[in-house]
Order: C-alpha cells, then sequence, then structure tokens
C-alpha cells in the first residue's frame, strides 16, 4: 500500500481497538485499525464475562468505579451493534451464581459478600439448597452460593465478528499489515510505519496492542507502559442437546480452594476458565492447565464428565502492576494508551472505547479515566 494518512491510527484489532475505531468513525473521525490478525489474539480467547461484583478486589475502589461503568455501557453499546449490523452482540444478561464447594470455600464466600455489601453492590447470600435450586445440576457437595444479578457475560466471537463489521460500515479502513513502529517526530507522535516501511500518518495514535503495547518500537523507553503477558488457558465444551441448559447463569465457583468459573453460550457452549501463568508470550495449551480445569468444573457441575470438549485454548491477558488498565497520555503528544485490561477486557471495551474518543475530540481527559493514567507508574526525580 501507498503511504496514507488518518486523523487516528489505532495500533490494534481487538475488542478494544475495535470498539474505539468504531465510537471515533461514528463522530465522523478518519480511522485506520493496523493489526495482522484482527480480533484473532486476546479478544478470541476470553470466556467474555461481564463481572464487576464478582471480581471485586479489596482495596480498588477506582477500578471498581469503572468496572461497573462499563457493565453498565453494555446494553446500549450491545444494541446500538446490533442495530448497525443486523448480527448478534453476544450479550447474554443472565447474572452470575457463586459457589462455595466445601466448609473453608464457604467462609470464603462469606467474607466477600461482607464486603461487597458494604461497598453498596447489589449480591444475596445463598445456601448450597438455594444455590442448587436455581442451577440443578451442581453437585450436591455445593455448600454455599451468592447470587450477583447484574454480573453478565458475552459472547467474545460474537462481539468481534459484529465489530468487525460495524467498523467496515463506518469507513474505519482495516489495515492486516504488523506495525513496526510508531513515528515520532520530535516530541511528537505522527503515525505508524509498517512492516515493509510504509507509513501512516495520523494526527493521534492510539496504542491498544494488548500485551504487546510496550514492544513496540519508536516509544522511548522511559514512556513504555509496564505491561506484561499472563497466561490463561480456556476450554470450550459442548453441551448435549438433552442436558441442556445445562447452566443458565454464569458459575463462578470455589472448590477446595482452587477457582473456576463456567460461562454458558444460549447456543449450548460452555466456557471454561481459566489458568493463570507467567509464562511470557508462551500460548501453548499444556496438559496440566486441561486437567485442573476439568478437575475442578467436575467437581462443582458433575456432568462436564458427559460434555465433548471442543477447543482447549491458550491466550495472554495485558497485566499492569495494579492489575488496572492505562488509559489516556503516554507523555508524548499525540499518543495514547488503552491498554493493560487484565480480565476486563471484554467487559471495558464499550466504556474505553467512550473514554478514549472523548479524549481525542476534546483533549480533555475524563474524570473516571483519570486514576488509570500512565504516569501513575512513573518514578518521581530525586531531589538533588
Amino acid at each position: 500500500m501507498a503511504d496514507t494518512s488518518a486523523d487516528v491510527v489505532i495500533v490494534g484489532g481487538g475488542l478494544i481497538g475495535l470498539a474505539t475505531a468504531w465510537r471515533l468513525a461514528r463522530d465522523g473521525v478518519r480511522v485506520v485499525v493496523a493489526d495482522p490478525t484482527p480480533g484473532e489474539q486476546t479478544s478470541s480467547v476470553a470466556a467474555g464475562m461481564l463481572a464487576p461484583v464478582t471480581e471485586v478486589e479489596y482495596g480498588e475502589d477506582d477500578l471498581l468505579a469503572l468496572n461497573l461503568a462499563g457493565v453498565a455501557a453494555w446494553p446500549a453499546f450491545a444494541a446500538d451493534l446490533e442495530h448497525a449490523t443486523g448480527l448478534p452482540s453476544g450479550l447474554y444478561a443472565s447474572g452470575t451464581l457463586s459457589v462455595a464447594y466445601d466448609a473453608d470455600d464457604a467462609a470464603a464466600i462469606r467474607r466477600l459478600a461482607e464486603y461487597q455489601r458494604r461497598l453498596g453492590l447489589d449480591v444475596v447470600e445463598l445456601t448450597g439448597r438455594e444455590a442448587r435450586k436455581r442451577e440443578p445440576l451442581l453437585a450436591v457437595g455445593v455448600s454455599a452460593g451468592m447470587w450477583v444479578p447484574n454480573d453478565h457475560s458475552v459472547d467474545n466471537r460474537r462481539a468481534v465478528t459484529a465489530l468487525l463489521a460495524a467498523t467496515e460500515a463506518a469507513g474505519v479502513q482495516l489495515v492486516r499489515r504488523t506495525v513496526a513502529r510508531v513515528v515520532v517526530d520530535g516530541q511528537r507522535a505522527s503515525g505508524i510505519e509498517l512492516a515493509g516501511g510504509e507509513v501512516i500518518r495520523a494526527e493521534t495514535v492510539v496504542v491498544a496492542a494488548g500485551p504487546w503495547s510496550a514492544q513496540i518500537d519508536g516509544i522511548p523507553d522511559e514512556l513504555r507502559p509496564p505491561v506484561r503477558p499472563l497466561k490463561g488457558e480456556i476450554l470450550r465444551l459442548r453441551v448435549p442437546e438433552a442436558y441442556r441448559p445445562a447452566l443458565q447463569h454464569t458459575v463462578r465457583a470455589t472448590a477446595r480452594g482452587f477457582a473456576v468459573y463456567l460461562v454458558p453460550r444460549p447456543d449450548g457452549e460452555l466456557v471454561v476458565g481459566a489458568t493463570s501463568t507467567e509464562l511470557g508470550y508462551d500460548t501453548r495449551v499444556l496438559a496440566g492447565g486441561v486437567f485442573s480445569l476439568l478437575r475442578d468444573a467436575r467437581m462443582v457441575l458433575p456432568i462436564t464428565d458427559e460434555l465433548e470438549l471442543v477447543e482447549a485454548v491458550a491466550g495472554l491477558r495485558p497485566t499492569t502492576p495494579d492489575n488496572a488498565p492505562i488509559l489516556g497520555p503516554a507523555g508524548i503528544d499525540g499518543l495514547l494508551w488503552a491498554t493493560g485490561h487484565y480480565r476486563n477486557g471484554v467487559l471495558l471495551s464499550p466504556i474505553t472505547a467512550g473514554l478514549i474518543a472523548q479524549t481525542v475530540l476534546t483533549g480533555t481527559v475524563p474524570d473516571l479515566a483519570k486514576p488509570f493514567l500512565a504516569e501513575r507508574f512513573r518514578t518521581a526525580p530525586r531531589a538533588s
């Protein structure tokens, strides 16, 4: 391709990059997205949980606020996406059931429920019998539960398909090429260079390359984001017609200290995840990971033994030192981050797209994004 130009060029065509491109294009911005395999990396592997409540961690108040805004943004985002494309968005508003297998697991759930209520979150504690009433195929050993009505799920692969169609219809140019570097002229990012030497000039560069965001050349070393890959293996099972629906809600379980989640799809697929290991950019599926997921899943859902194993896949979560995303200005004019979303890339796609679009269009970082600026990781210079 010949050298070209745009108002905004986005590095990375996963859910975050595509959602941001679509939002900007709908506001009349000329957008190019550069990615050799759009939607086929991290975004295609995720289970798609929208879980701000069940994944809340102690002391992460700013992240909780962002995550709650993320789940609140999904219904309108999904409706707009379906209206624009005629394709399903993948949103499945079913609620989430957290369950505990033994007494120690139950105690952990009760402690978490108490913390969630202090935060004003909507949770209902259940006995084991009450949990099994909601999901009759759960194991008789399930001893306690917690109902979270506002944590939902999205079929991430359907969402990717719809976003690819939506961005194309909105006029986004998708360049299926590898980005060699960000072009920096003086103290300003002015575009990207593709492998092969072609340059795409732009007023603004948005890096939404997930776990690869820190690997892109051209960015000064001191400004590279502290994003690393965290490997996660996920299984996809097929539920026979006779057992459907095996689950009506997402189930997050703690079984003898081990965490596992089971995310049903309306078409009979059941997603089981996920392992979590620090192995760099290794995406091999290992036997130990598959074994542990099946072991924990069958402990809480015994019919797991009778389900077809359709796929075992490993993906990379873009992780930061505080497990929160990096959004907004990168410390050099014309360069923005939209990366580091850890386990919440699907959840935060619509809200990230809105925050980045607002930053591009107004030149001002929205208040909701300010706790997630890259500058929080920079060490202040020592006094002389």
